[in-house]
């Protein structure tokens, strides 16, 4: 057995609808956030140094060199010869209709990718870019709208310095899937001040709302943030393995059938990563999620 056993994840649901495997690529196309800019703030969130999320750094290759690079090393491991762009890097909708459109247009050019996954934060998605989005999924591309919630308390987001609040989600999140925009909604476990179930009641809130997708991963400490300042004077604490292991099996069993699974962990390049160590090794991550929810499993028909 393997983890897609027990979760309905991105690649097997591609994989279905698609008829054949379809791999991410990830893209940096040097888009800022407004949370950086000094338009809502300065230094990001208080967990971001986005080289965690994207660890090539911030790329300034041409989009078709990084769409080749992304097909070499995707088709070498894993064979795949379908692909989704994926705007990643930053806020992928923060920029002018026109630009997005111009960016978008020419990842899809590529005869290979079939589609749009498109990272941001929920102020940042303007009707006019989901109407675009739309019109893209309108002639057949596949779009997936990636919305970085992280938390649906406002408490927590303020305490990140996150500068928007579950308002702005609950708005864009009804904005896109009236559109039939599929959305992916990010959440991170181990948020300051946030206890493990808290995390469960974010999941309560998202899932009242509809969302087509999730991604879960743990709050990593990384070089360069403010929250790793935290953790150096003691003031923050990442989530113990075990506890986000079973975080993570509770999050899944939790979610109903039909809901896709973008991610189950996330990890950092040890250049940067500060703690826990454990995020620095996905397959350990992945691996223990499969045996608990096997376990679970095991569990419930003995004692059925």
């Amino acid at each position: 057995m393997s983890l897609a056993d027990f979760v309905p994840t991105l690649g097997q649901d591609l994989l279905r609808r698609h008829g054949e495997r379809v791999h991410k690529i990830a893209l940096d196309v040097g888009l800022t956030c407004p949370n950086r800019d000094g338009t809502k703030g300065r230094g990001g969130c208080t967990f971001c140094n986005n080289a965690s999320f994207s660890p090539n750094g911030r790329l300034t290759r041409p989009l078709a060199e990084q769409i080749e690079a992304g097909r070499r090393v995707i088709r070498k491991r894993t064979g795949a010869r379908k692909y989704l762009a994926y705007f990643q890097a930053y806020t992928n909708t923060y920029a002018d209709v026109e630009t997005l459109r111009a960016l978008y247009d020419e990842a899809l050019a590529e005869p290979d990718v079939i589609g749009l996954s498109v990272g941001t934060r929920p102020d940042c998605v303007p009707e006019p870019v989901l109407d675009l989005l739309a019109r893209y999924r309108g002639q057949g591309h596949e779009v997936w709208l990636e919305l970085g919630l992280q938390s649906a308390f406002d408490t927590t987001l303020r305490r990140v310095n996150r500068g928007h609040g579950f308002a702005e989600y609950r708005q864009t999140c009804a904005a896109a899937r009236t559109r039939g925009i599929p959305v992916c909604t990010h959440l991170i476990a181990g948020l300051p001040g946030e206890r493990p179930d808290r995390t469960l009641e974010s999941l309560d809130r998202v899932l009242a709302l509809g969302t087509d997708g999730l991604k879960l991963h743990p709050l990593h400490v990384v070089k360069g943030t403010a929250l790793a300042n935290q953790w150096r004077r003691g003031a923050y604490a990442p989530l113990p393995f075990d506890e986000y292991v079973a975080l993570a099996a509770d999050v899944v069993e939790h979610t109903p059938p039909g809901i896709v699974f973008h991610r189950l962990t996330g990890t950092a390049s040890p250049a940067i990563l500060l703690a826990p160590a454990w995020c620095a090794k996905k397959w350990q991550v992945l691996n223990a999620i499969e045996q608990e929810l096997r376990r679970r499993r095991h569990t419930a028909r003995r004692v059925a």
